[in-house]
Protein backbone atom coordinates (compact mmCIF):
# COMPACT_ATOMS: atom_id res chain seq x y z
CA UNK A 1 0.00 0.00 0.00
CA UNK A 2 1.34 3.41 -0.93
CA UNK A 3 2.02 6.09 1.66
CA UNK A 4 -0.71 8.70 2.13
CA UNK A 5 1.40 11.53 0.73
CA UNK A 6 4.92 12.22 -0.52
CA UNK A 7 6.02 13.51 2.87
CA UNK A 8 5.48 10.01 4.31
CA UNK A 9 7.78 8.36 1.74
CA UNK A 10 11.45 7.61 2.06
CA UNK A 11 13.74 7.23 -0.93
CA UNK A 12 15.27 4.26 -2.73
CA UNK A 13 18.82 4.83 -3.93
CA UNK A 14 20.60 2.25 -6.08
CA UNK A 15 24.19 3.03 -5.15
CA UNK A 16 27.20 2.09 -7.25
CA UNK A 17 30.27 1.71 -5.08
CA UNK A 18 32.77 0.96 -7.84
CA UNK A 19 35.25 -1.74 -6.85
CA UNK A 20 33.97 -1.36 -3.31
CA UNK A 21 36.84 0.13 -1.36
CA UNK A 22 36.10 3.55 0.15
CA UNK A 23 38.84 5.41 -1.73
CA UNK A 24 37.28 4.50 -5.09
CA UNK A 25 33.71 5.54 -4.22
CA UNK A 26 32.16 8.86 -5.12
CA UNK A 27 31.39 11.22 -2.25
CA UNK A 28 27.71 11.01 -3.18
CA UNK A 29 27.76 7.22 -2.79
CA UNK A 30 29.45 7.46 0.61
CA UNK A 31 27.00 10.09 1.83
CA UNK A 32 23.90 8.17 0.71
CA UNK A 33 25.06 4.95 2.38
CA UNK A 34 26.24 6.65 5.58
CA UNK A 35 22.92 8.46 6.11
CA UNK A 36 20.47 5.79 4.91
CA UNK A 37 18.01 4.30 7.38
CA UNK A 38 18.52 0.91 5.72
CA UNK A 39 21.43 -0.44 3.67
CA UNK A 40 21.07 -3.59 1.56
CA UNK A 41 24.52 -5.01 0.72
CA UNK A 42 26.32 -8.32 0.30
CA UNK A 43 28.74 -9.52 2.96
CA UNK A 44 31.69 -8.61 0.72
CA UNK A 45 30.52 -5.03 0.21
CA UNK A 46 29.64 -4.68 3.88
CA UNK A 47 33.25 -5.52 4.72
CA UNK A 48 34.53 -2.95 2.23
CA UNK A 49 32.17 -0.24 3.51
CA UNK A 50 33.33 -0.72 7.10
CA UNK A 51 36.92 0.15 6.26
CA UNK A 52 36.44 3.88 6.76
CA UNK A 53 33.22 3.95 8.75
CA UNK A 54 30.84 4.33 5.80
CA UNK A 55 29.07 1.48 7.61
CA UNK A 56 29.39 1.05 11.38
CA UNK A 57 31.53 -1.87 12.58
CA UNK A 58 29.97 -5.25 13.26
CA UNK A 59 30.32 -4.78 16.99
CA UNK A 60 28.00 -1.76 16.74
CA UNK A 61 25.02 -4.15 16.50
CA UNK A 62 22.31 -3.39 19.05
CA UNK A 63 18.98 -4.92 20.02
CA UNK A 64 16.31 -4.26 17.42
CA UNK A 65 13.26 -2.51 18.81
CA UNK A 66 10.92 -5.22 17.55
CA UNK A 67 12.78 -8.47 18.10
CA UNK A 68 12.90 -9.04 21.83
CA UNK A 69 16.48 -8.03 22.46
CA UNK A 70 18.55 -9.73 19.76
CA UNK A 71 20.69 -7.95 17.22
CA UNK A 72 18.93 -9.45 14.22
CA UNK A 73 15.23 -9.45 13.46
CA UNK A 74 13.24 -12.27 11.87
CA UNK A 75 14.08 -10.95 8.39
CA UNK A 76 17.84 -11.21 9.03
CA UNK A 77 18.25 -7.45 9.34
CA UNK A 78 20.85 -6.20 11.78
CA UNK A 79 20.41 -2.89 13.59
CA UNK A 80 23.60 -0.91 14.06
CA UNK A 81 24.17 2.18 16.16
CA UNK A 82 26.52 4.95 15.09
CA UNK A 83 28.66 6.94 17.54
CA UNK A 84 26.21 9.86 17.27
CA UNK A 85 23.37 7.61 18.48
CA UNK A 86 21.58 7.23 15.14
CA UNK A 87 20.59 3.73 14.12
CA UNK A 88 20.85 2.04 10.76
CA UNK A 89 19.38 -1.26 9.59
CA UNK A 90 21.69 -3.52 7.58
CA UNK A 91 20.20 -6.21 5.36
CA UNK A 92 22.38 -8.86 3.75
CA UNK A 93 21.97 -9.12 -0.02
CA UNK A 94 22.40 -12.44 -1.81
CA UNK A 95 22.04 -13.49 -5.44
CA UNK A 96 19.05 -15.73 -4.86
CA UNK A 97 16.93 -13.20 -2.97
CA UNK A 98 16.85 -10.17 -5.26
CA UNK A 99 13.06 -10.22 -5.79
CA UNK A 100 12.37 -10.45 -2.06
CA UNK A 101 14.94 -7.74 -1.32
CA UNK A 102 13.36 -5.40 -3.86
CA UNK A 103 9.95 -5.90 -2.28
CA UNK A 104 11.40 -5.26 1.16
CA UNK A 105 13.05 -2.08 -0.11
CA UNK A 106 9.72 -0.82 -1.51
CA UNK A 107 7.95 -1.47 1.78
CA UNK A 108 10.65 0.25 3.79
CA UNK A 109 10.42 3.32 1.54
CA UNK A 110 6.64 3.35 2.01
CA UNK A 111 7.25 3.27 5.76
CA UNK A 112 9.32 6.43 5.41
CA UNK A 113 12.82 4.94 5.36
CA UNK A 114 15.66 6.04 3.11
CA UNK A 115 17.05 2.82 1.60
CA UNK A 116 20.46 2.38 -0.05
CA UNK A 117 20.57 -0.72 -2.27
CA UNK A 118 24.27 -1.32 -2.90
CA UNK A 119 25.55 -2.41 -6.31
CA UNK A 120 29.18 -3.10 -7.18
CA UNK A 121 30.68 -1.08 -10.00
CA UNK A 122 28.03 1.06 -11.63
CA UNK A 123 24.35 0.11 -11.20
CA UNK A 124 23.72 0.55 -14.94
CA UNK A 125 26.59 -1.70 -16.07
CA UNK A 126 25.39 -5.24 -15.31
CA UNK A 127 24.37 -3.98 -11.86
CA UNK A 128 21.20 -3.62 -9.81
CA UNK A 129 19.37 -0.70 -11.43
CA UNK A 130 17.39 -2.61 -14.07
CA UNK A 131 16.22 -5.11 -11.44
CA UNK A 132 14.76 -2.39 -9.24
CA UNK A 133 12.97 -0.69 -12.12
CA UNK A 134 11.70 -4.01 -13.49
CA UNK A 135 10.44 -5.00 -10.06
CA UNK A 136 8.81 -1.59 -9.58
CA UNK A 137 6.90 -2.11 -12.82
CA UNK A 138 5.92 -5.69 -11.94
CA UNK A 139 4.76 -4.66 -8.46
CA UNK A 140 2.98 -1.51 -9.63
CA UNK A 141 5.31 0.46 -7.37
CA UNK A 142 4.91 3.76 -9.18
CA UNK A 143 4.81 5.51 -5.81
CA UNK A 144 8.48 4.69 -5.04
CA UNK A 145 11.02 7.45 -5.80
CA UNK A 146 14.17 5.85 -7.26
CA UNK A 147 17.60 7.47 -7.56
CA UNK A 148 20.63 5.87 -9.24
CA UNK A 149 24.02 6.86 -7.81
CA UNK A 150 26.76 6.08 -10.34
CA UNK A 151 30.01 4.29 -9.59
CA UNK A 152 33.24 3.31 -11.33
CA UNK A 153 32.67 0.18 -13.41
CA UNK A 154 35.37 -2.45 -13.99
CA UNK A 155 36.01 -1.33 -17.57
CA UNK A 156 36.99 2.13 -16.35
CA UNK A 157 38.96 0.96 -13.34
CA UNK A 158 40.86 -1.61 -15.38
CA UNK A 159 41.50 0.84 -18.21
CA UNK A 160 43.01 3.30 -15.74
CA UNK A 161 45.48 0.61 -14.64
CA UNK A 162 46.34 -0.18 -18.25
CA UNK A 163 46.89 3.41 -19.37
CA UNK A 164 44.64 4.98 -22.02
CA UNK A 165 43.05 2.10 -23.96
CA UNK A 166 39.49 3.53 -24.02
CA UNK A 167 40.27 6.97 -25.46
CA UNK A 168 38.35 6.15 -28.63
CA UNK A 169 35.03 4.32 -29.15
CA UNK A 170 34.57 1.21 -27.01
CA UNK A 171 31.87 -1.18 -25.83
CA UNK A 172 31.30 -3.72 -23.07
CA UNK A 173 29.94 -7.24 -23.64
CA UNK A 174 28.95 -9.69 -20.94
CA UNK A 175 29.74 -13.35 -21.57
CA UNK A 176 27.07 -14.52 -19.12
CA UNK A 177 24.50 -16.70 -20.87
CA UNK A 178 22.02 -16.67 -18.00
CA UNK A 179 19.49 -14.58 -19.91
CA UNK A 180 20.61 -15.06 -23.52
CA UNK A 181 22.16 -17.78 -25.62
CA UNK A 182 25.70 -18.09 -26.89
CA UNK A 183 24.64 -17.36 -30.49
CA UNK A 184 23.48 -13.88 -29.49
CA UNK A 185 26.67 -13.23 -27.53
CA UNK A 186 28.81 -14.37 -30.47
CA UNK A 187 26.86 -12.10 -32.83
CA UNK A 188 27.56 -9.09 -30.60
CA UNK A 189 31.24 -10.00 -30.33
CA UNK A 190 31.58 -10.30 -34.09
CA UNK A 191 29.75 -7.02 -34.75
CA UNK A 192 31.89 -5.16 -32.22
CA UNK A 193 35.09 -6.59 -33.66
CA UNK A 194 34.13 -5.68 -37.23
CA UNK A 195 33.12 -2.17 -36.15
CA UNK A 196 36.53 -1.43 -34.66
CA UNK A 197 35.43 -0.95 -31.07
CA UNK A 198 37.83 -1.55 -28.23
CA UNK A 199 35.95 -4.29 -26.38
CA UNK A 200 35.79 -4.99 -22.65
CA UNK A 201 34.53 -8.46 -21.77
CA UNK A 202 32.71 -8.99 -18.47
CA UNK A 203 31.87 -12.29 -16.73
CA UNK A 204 34.91 -13.94 -18.24
CA UNK A 205 34.53 -17.16 -16.27
CA UNK A 206 31.90 -18.03 -18.91
CA UNK A 207 33.39 -19.23 -22.21
CA UNK A 208 36.05 -16.57 -22.48
CA UNK A 209 38.07 -18.90 -24.75
CA UNK A 210 35.11 -19.12 -27.16
CA UNK A 211 34.78 -15.35 -27.09
CA UNK A 212 38.46 -14.89 -27.93
CA UNK A 213 38.10 -17.36 -30.82
CA UNK A 214 35.22 -15.33 -32.28
CA UNK A 215 37.18 -12.09 -32.01
CA UNK A 216 40.21 -13.67 -33.69
CA UNK A 217 38.07 -14.35 -36.74
CA UNK A 218 37.69 -10.60 -37.26
CA UNK A 219 40.74 -9.07 -35.59
CA UNK A 220 44.49 -9.58 -35.94
CA UNK A 221 46.30 -11.86 -33.48
CA UNK A 222 48.83 -9.12 -32.67
CA UNK A 223 46.18 -6.73 -31.32
CA UNK A 224 47.05 -5.84 -27.70
CA UNK A 225 44.90 -7.29 -24.91
CA UNK A 226 44.74 -6.45 -21.22
CA UNK A 227 43.55 -8.96 -18.60
CA UNK A 228 42.72 -7.41 -15.24
CA UNK A 229 41.39 -8.69 -11.95
CA UNK A 230 39.58 -6.79 -9.19
CA UNK A 231 40.47 -3.38 -10.60
CA UNK A 232 40.64 -0.84 -7.79
CA UNK A 233 40.64 -3.39 -4.95
CA UNK A 234 44.35 -3.52 -4.23
CA UNK A 235 45.10 -6.41 -1.88
CA UNK A 236 41.38 -6.94 -1.20
CA UNK A 237 40.80 -8.82 -4.47
CA UNK A 238 38.68 -11.94 -4.27
CA UNK A 239 39.68 -13.79 -7.46
CA UNK A 240 43.43 -14.04 -7.13
CA UNK A 241 45.79 -12.95 -4.38
CA UNK A 242 45.20 -9.27 -5.13
CA UNK A 243 44.53 -6.78 -7.91
CA UNK A 244 46.44 -7.76 -11.07
CA UNK A 245 46.72 -6.78 -14.72
CA UNK A 246 48.59 -8.32 -17.62
CA UNK A 247 49.25 -7.08 -21.15
CA UNK A 248 49.32 -9.71 -23.86
CA UNK A 249 47.96 -10.18 -27.41
CA UNK A 250 44.73 -11.52 -28.82
CA UNK A 251 46.52 -14.56 -30.22
CA UNK A 252 48.01 -15.40 -26.82
CA UNK A 253 45.05 -14.39 -24.62
CA UNK A 254 43.91 -17.96 -23.94
CA UNK A 255 47.38 -18.87 -22.69
CA UNK A 256 46.59 -16.97 -19.48
CA UNK A 257 44.02 -19.27 -17.85
CA UNK A 258 45.66 -18.79 -14.45
CA UNK A 259 44.87 -15.07 -14.65
CA UNK A 260 41.17 -15.45 -15.45
CA UNK A 261 39.89 -15.87 -11.93
CA UNK A 262 36.11 -15.44 -11.97
CA UNK A 263 33.60 -12.62 -11.60
CA UNK A 264 36.28 -10.02 -10.93
CA UNK A 265 38.14 -10.70 -14.18
CA UNK A 266 37.63 -8.54 -17.26
CA UNK A 267 39.46 -8.68 -20.57
CA UNK A 268 40.10 -5.61 -22.72
CA UNK A 269 40.67 -6.27 -26.42
CA UNK A 270 42.24 -3.41 -28.34
CA UNK A 271 41.64 -2.46 -31.96
CA UNK A 272 44.00 -1.79 -34.88
CA UNK A 273 45.03 1.56 -33.36
CA UNK A 274 45.77 0.29 -29.84
CA UNK A 275 49.47 0.09 -29.09
CA UNK A 276 51.75 -0.85 -26.22
CA UNK A 277 53.78 2.10 -24.91
CA UNK A 278 56.54 1.92 -22.31
CA UNK A 279 58.25 4.47 -20.13
CA UNK A 280 60.84 4.08 -17.38
CA UNK A 281 58.22 2.75 -14.97
CA UNK A 282 55.78 0.45 -16.73
CA UNK A 283 54.12 -0.53 -19.99
CA UNK A 284 50.69 0.72 -21.01
CA UNK A 285 47.98 0.35 -23.63
CA UNK A 286 47.08 3.47 -25.60
CA UNK A 287 44.29 3.91 -28.15
CA UNK A 288 44.60 7.41 -29.66
CA UNK A 289 41.33 9.17 -30.35
CA UNK A 290 40.70 8.87 -34.08
CA UNK A 291 44.38 8.15 -34.66
CA UNK A 292 45.35 11.69 -33.73
CA UNK A 293 48.93 12.68 -32.91
CA UNK A 294 50.55 15.59 -31.10
CA UNK A 295 50.00 18.02 -33.99
CA UNK A 296 46.22 17.47 -33.73
CA UNK A 297 46.12 19.06 -30.28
Amino acid sequence: MAATNDDDLGTLSVVGIGPGLPHAMTQRAKDVIATADCVIASNLYQAFLRRDGTLPPEDAAVAAATDGGTAAGDDGATVLERPNGTRQTLVRSSMGQQIELAREAFERVRDGEDVAHVSGGDPNVYGKSDLLFTMAEAEGATDIPIEVVPGVTAALGGAANLGAPLSNDFCTISLSDKWRGWDEIAEKLRAAAISGFVIVLYNCWRDYERAIDVLREERSDDVPVGIFNDAGRGDAGRNLEDETHTITTLGAATDHDDEVGGMGTSILVGNHETAVWENDFDEYLVTPRGGRDVDDF
